[in-house]
Formats: structure tokens, C-alpha cells, sequence
């Protein structure tokens, strides 16, 4: 089949290679999101699929909005029969829904109906699924709700966050679009609805979210540090400043603390929560390279009346 793949960041990037490497498909163009400032300095740059399929000499789209008349003109022009899509991170109107005979076929990183929405692997982490995976399914109007065509399971670790299970997912799920598409092109593979029963959103998770409430559980600081790892980035503040947070493991044995109250150790930092202490992994102070958190504390010296939050 002809295919013009939609994706910007690098999730998308193990299927865009894996569609450039199959006999059975070729891919004319990718659509991405226009150029932005990335990295620590801040610097205009090219998405990563962007930066992939120029190595690859493919035409790149990057119309502001989806709707745009030029990129919708070009878009007919290339004729494509489907367009995957993995983490393309813009709506899609019905105009662009319904130029390639195949539609467009999503590679979505949750177990449909489950975790619709920009941050599926964040809330499954954040709420502690036991499990998680990929569904490939046809693009509606109405969100992440369209019909599915194939599905994988992926176990969530007790310590993985959500950057180390989406790169799980992501080179799991390139294996699944490629056998979707596959299925779709000789005809032996049919979308399905979802069910309407355990139907849950998972809304973007902002910088505000990912403020560390110590007075909460031990289990949910640790959820939700290890949700907001690599992003937004968990975070707390220490003596007015704020201080980025590595995942933290909780320590049930350990002496009880106040909320936000620090233990030094010689090998370790607990923090005090709502239930037991969690002992920090990495930080990073606000300005400053990230270190561990036995480090930070050499340097700040807490004392007792000291507080996270």
C-alpha cells in the first residue's frame, strides 16, 4: 500500500522505520508538526520523524492545522490508500479522515477502551495498572473511539516509569501497526468496535500535575514520580527553590516522618509522606546538573526544621 505516516516525536520513530523496511508498503511523505524550539537550548528544530524521513529523502508535510487547503490538496495529490499515525499530536479533520481509502490507522500506547486521550502510559502508571499495551484502530471524529483492529499486553513493572514502558511499547506496537496494515492490504484483518463499558480518558499531564504531594501515600508519590519520568518531571520545593525529582522507592520499615520531612543517612535521604518514607533517588536544584539525592544533601545540609513542599 501507499502510505503517508503521521507521527512527530521519537515514539514514532520505531514504526516509521519499520514501514520504510517493509516489502510489502511504501511509504510517499510523513506528515509531522511544524518546526519548535527543543533541547536545552531552546533552538528552532525539526521533529524527530522529520529529521528521519529527510535522512530517508521523503517528502515532509508540516501544515500548521490538519485542515490547512494546501496540505490537504497535496494530500489527495499523493493518493495514499492508509495513513498510520503513532503520536502525529494534532486533530485531524473529517476532510483529512476521508481522503485514503483505508483511513487512518492509529497506533494508540493502551488497551482501548481504557486511556483515551494524549497520556495513556502516564495515567496507567500514575494509577497502578497492572498491565498495559498498544491497539491499532481507525480514526473517528470522535476521540481515540473508532473501531480496533489488533491488540498487545505489556506488564507494567513495579519500577518502571513511563519512558521506560513507552519505549517498550513503542518498538512492541511498530511490529503491531506493521501486521495491522499488513492484514488491512489482503483483506483478512476487520475493525471492530470497542466496547462501551470501561471507557477512561488520560488528559495531558502539565507541569502543575506533577508537583509532589507529600501528605498523599507513599504509594501514590511513588506513582506519580515514576508517571512524570521523563515528563512533565515530578518535582517539589526545598527552601523556596524548586527541585526536580528521579523516581523514589518507598521504604516501609523505616522510622515514621512528618510529611515533606527529611531523614540524612549516610547511603540515604527519606522524605517523610502520608504513610511510610520514601527514599530519594536523583535530583536536580533549580540551575543545576542533576546529582543524587546523597549529594544534594552534602551541599544543602537540612536540618530539622527543613520541608519538602
Amino acid at each position: 500500500m501507499r502510505l503517508v505516516f503521521a507521527g512527530t516525536p521519537e515514539v514514532a520513530l520505531p514504526s516509521l522505520r519499520t514501514l520504510l523496511d517493509s516489502p510489502r508498503h511504501q511509504v510517499v511523505a510523513v506528515v509531522t508538526r511544524p518546526d519548535a524550539e527543543a533541547g536545552r537550548g531552546r533552538r528552532i528544530r525539526p521533529s524527530p520523524v522529520a529529521e528521519l524521513a529527510e535522512q530517508a529523502g521523503l517528502e515532509v508535510l508540516k501544515p500548521a492545522k490538519a485542515g490547512d487547503p494546501d496540505f490537504l490538496r497535496r494530500l489527495r495529490e499523493l493518493a495514499p490508500d492508509c495513513c498510520p499515525v503513532v503520536a502525529y499530536g494534532a486533530l485531524l479533520p473529517q476532510a483529512a479522515l476521508d481522503i485514503p481509502r483505508h483511513g487512518w490507522v492509529n497506533l494508540h500506547f493502551s488497551l482501548l477502551p481504557a486511556w483515551r486521550g494524549a497520556a495513556p502510559v502516564q495515567h496507567a502508571v500514575l494509577h497502578g495498572d497492572e498491565i498495559t499495551g498498544a491497539t491499532t484502530f481507525r480514526i473517528v471524529k470522535e476521540l481515540d473511539a473508532g473501531p480496533v483492529y489488533g491488540v498487545l499486553t505489556e506488564p507494567i513493572k513495579p519500577d518502571d516509569t513511563s519512558g521506560d514502558l513507552l519505549q517498550r511499547l513503542a518498538v512492541a506496537g511498530a511490529g503491531l501497526l506493521a501486521a495491522t496494515l499488513d492484514g488491512i492490504e489482503d483483506g483478512t484483518l476487520q475493525a471492530r468496535p470497542q466496547p462501551a463499558e470501561g471507557v477512561s480518558y488520560a488528559p495531558k499531564l502539565e507541569v502543575a500535575d506533577a508537583r509532589v504531594d507529600w501528605t498523599a501515600p507513599a504509594l501514590r508519590v511513588d506513582r506519580l514520580v515514576r508517571a512524570c519520568t521523563p515528563a512533565p518531571g515530578a518535582w517539589t520545593e526545598f527552601r523556596g527553590a524548586r527541585l526536580k525529582l528521579g523516581p523514589v522507592r518507598p521504604v516501609p520499615d523505616a522510622p515514621a516522618l512528618a510529611p515533606g520531612a527529611l531523614s540524612v543517612g549516610k547511603h540515604t535521604v527519606l522524605v517523610g509522606t502520608g504513610t511510610h518514607p520514601v527514599a530519594l533517588g536523583e535530583v536536580q536544584p533549580q540551575g543545576k546538573r542533576r546529582m543524587t539525592a546523597e549529594e544534594w544533601a552534602r551541599g544543602v545540609r537540612p536540618t530539622a526544621q527543613d520541608r519538602l513542599g
